[in-house]
């Protein structure tokens, strides 16, 4: 198996968040990952259309609440699979500002904590961007 490498991007908005974990069947699908699943696996055992599950597996994938991963097989046949990217996941509230006025404004901050990756992860990905500079 070898993992695809982590894209750089923006972190999150509180929004994303928020909005993919308010959807009872995205939740449903994140308490399945115990182990990395297809989507047809998850739309089976969770009892989501296929369609409904890509769409939340997206949303979920865009909220780094869940990564993908790639089984590349002989056949050509490659197999995409879904795992938590999260520990836990913090909400706080921030302020924006430290000259003690009273107009300071509060923000809302998202924060994760991420799994260790593991040995195996780290090596894929490092072979992932050797392939990219090559």
């Amino acid at each position: 198996m070898v993992r695809n490498p982590p894209r750089e991007r923006a972190p999150p908005s509180v929004d994303e968040v928020l909005d993919a974990l308010a959807d009872d069947a995205a939740r449903r699908i994140v308490t399945a990952l115990s182990e990395p699943k297809t989507a047809s696996e998850l739309s089976e055992e969770c009892d989501i259309p296929l369609s409904t599950t890509y769409r939340k597996l997206e949303q979920l994938t865009e909220a780094s609440l869940l990564e993908e991963s790639t089984d590349i097989r002989r056949d050509g046949q490659h197999t995409t699979r879904y795992s938590v990217a999260f520990e836990s996941v913090t909400v706080a509230i921030s302020d924006d500002g430290d000259d003690g006025d009273d107009s300071e404004r509060r923000e809302f901050d998202v924060s994760f904590t991420r799994p260790e990756r593991t040995r195996d992860e780290r090596l894929a990905d490092l072979w992932s961007e050797l392939r990219e500079e090559t």
